[in-house]
């Protein structure tokens, strides 16, 4: 299960967002996003657990929780919307 970890604080790693859902169970990969421009973290990230069960524990025992002096926010990520266009624009005409 694909979970959507959010309002992390910006000195959390990947190896931070990994420790904290270890203890639930298996972790296949924990990824903190970055801001392509700056390098520093956009505040949240995605954490994939092989085991459901243990996924869904984590959720509910994650959620609202304090990391870093911030209340976290723990869901299950919703799957990447595809087809969508920018909209382009911002330019000269």
């Amino acid at each position: 299960m694909n979970l959507f970890v959010s309002n992390l604080g910006f000195g959390l790693q990947d190896e931070d967002l990994r420790k904290m859902f270890e203890g639930f169970g298996a972790v296949s990969s924990a990824k903190i996003i970055m801001d392509r421009a700056t390098g520093r973290s956009r505040g949240f990230g995605f954490v994939e657990m092989p085991d459901d069960a243990a996924a869904k524990v984590a959720i509910t025992s994650l959620d609202g929780t304090s990391s870093d002096g911030r209340a976290i926010n723990v869901t299950e990520a919703r799957p990447k919307e595809t087809g969508r266009g920018n909209g382009g624009g911002g330019g000269r005409w």
